[in-house]
């Protein structure tokens, strides 16, 4: 009399690798990455400097989380090819024509990579002079 009961969990176990084989490659390959802006994301909409960018596709990106201390609060911080420049306004005088990434890093991230004192997180821009040996596209460049 039990016999029907033993079928659900096997049944059940058939079903969720069932779903779990039913996603294609395709499916983890197209998400967006949150933390990344390209290049040509930048290019195609035609921003002048970075900050103008970050502040229409990711803004969330250029505030600080809350204070971390009250006597000394850390800041969002940019890098420019691993060389430290300051707060967000620095990006305000880098060019998107110049990019061929951006990347934010989150406190913890930033304070294990950079150490103390980025707990706000950090923007690393990378530029084609630095990215991966690569040009930047001159059909884009004027």
């Amino acid at each position: 009399m039990q016999r029907p009961f033993h079928r659900a969990p096997l049944a059940l176990a058939l079903a969720s690798l069932l779903a779990c084989a039913a996603r294609s490659p395709q499916d983890s390959s197209s998400r967006v990455d949150r933390n990344l802006l390209t290049g040509e994301q930048l290019r195609s909409q035609h921003f002048e400097n970075a900050y103008d960018a970050i502040e229409a596709l990711r803004s969330n990106w250029l505030a600080s989380r809350g204070p971390d201390s009250f006597q000394t609060p850390t800041i969002v911080l940019v890098y420019l090819d691993n060389v430290r420049l300051g707060g967000v306004e620095m990006l305000r005088g880098i060019s998107t024509q110049s990019v061929a990434s951006i990347q934010r890093f989150d406190g913890l991230e930033a304070t294990a990579r950079w150490g103390i004192g980025h707990g706000a997180g950090v923007i690393y821009v990378t530029s084609w002079a630095a990215g991966a040996g690569k040009t930047p596209p001159t059909d884009n460049l004027h």
